[in-house]
């Protein structure tokens, strides 16, 4: 069964589903790289009004897969930079993609997942979904994600949450701004179609204009110092990698 699977609609609701189910949706090179390609290939279809981000099984995300981090700590820092910059290149896509982007939390999400959430426009979740910020006591950042979480949660929480690695649960996320909404597990479906059909009710173009508008005024950079920024990020997250306390 595939790790991913994706759908459009005749309306033009695209759905991408994180589907490693036994591996509570961590993600890995490989789902890395499908995750691009499918976000390539939408942001340039004219057929697109929508993108959902959701998944299967009781976990949203656990993050970075641990057997795909223990196989990058024996590849060179070259090596590890170039997988970053895939990591990067997907969270930058779900960030910039022209089209309103939801997600709907099922499950608890950690590290990387936590970025994936951040990233999209808006995000629902159900209330028993916690979430953490586990990269430190990896001997690591969360370098790669860093823009979005705190650009979700603000620098004030982010000092708490990322050094200390402590959890939060979905209350905890909503009054941070993580989530939008927080609903039981049973409503969740149907929260995202409420949302769903008030998206597409209003004016694509408007909105994606809008997107570009809330981006420049607060994103406060141009596109050259953001990649600068994604850049130097990759390579911060490719040097701990292969870092003494990384290794340890």
């Amino acid at each position: 069964m595939s790790d991913l699977i994706t759908g459009l609609s005749a309306s033009g609701v695209a759905r991408l589903t994180l589907n490693r189910v036994a591996r509570h949706n961590a993600f890995d090179d490989a789902l890395v790289a499908a995750m691009n390609d499918v976000l390539a290939a939408w942001t340039i279809d004219p057929r697109v009004r929508l993108l959902v981000l959701d998944a299967n099984g009781p976990s949203f995300s656990a993050g970075a897969d641990l057997d795909w981090m223990r196989r990058m700590a024996d590849y060179s820092e070259a090596e590890n930079l170039q997988d970053a910059r895939a990591l990067a290149r997907l969270l930058q896509q779900l960030d910039e993609f022209p089209a309103p982007t939801l997600a709907l939390v099922q499950g608890s999400a950690y590290g990387g997942g936590v970025g994936l959430v951040a990233a999209c426009d808006i995000a629902l979740g159900v209330e028993t979904a916690r979430f953490a910020l586990t990269e430190v006591r990896l001997g690591l950042v969360p370098a790669v994600i860093s823009p979005y979480v705190i650009a979700a949660l603000g620098a004030r929480a982010c000092r708490r949450y990322i050094l200390s690695a402590e959890m939060f649960d979905a209350r905890a996320a909503l009054s941070l701004g993580l989530l939008h909404e927080v609903v039981a597990a049973g409503e969740l479906v149907a929260a995202g179609e409420r949302v769903i059909e008030g998206l597409m009710g209003a004016g694509p173009d408007a909105q994606r204009i809008a997107k570009r508008l809330i981006a420049r005024v607060a994103g406060g950079s141009d596109a050259a110092e953001r990649a600068a920024q994604r850049e130097e990020l990759s390579q911060l997250i490719a040097g701990l990698r292969v870092s003494d306390e990384g290794q340890e």
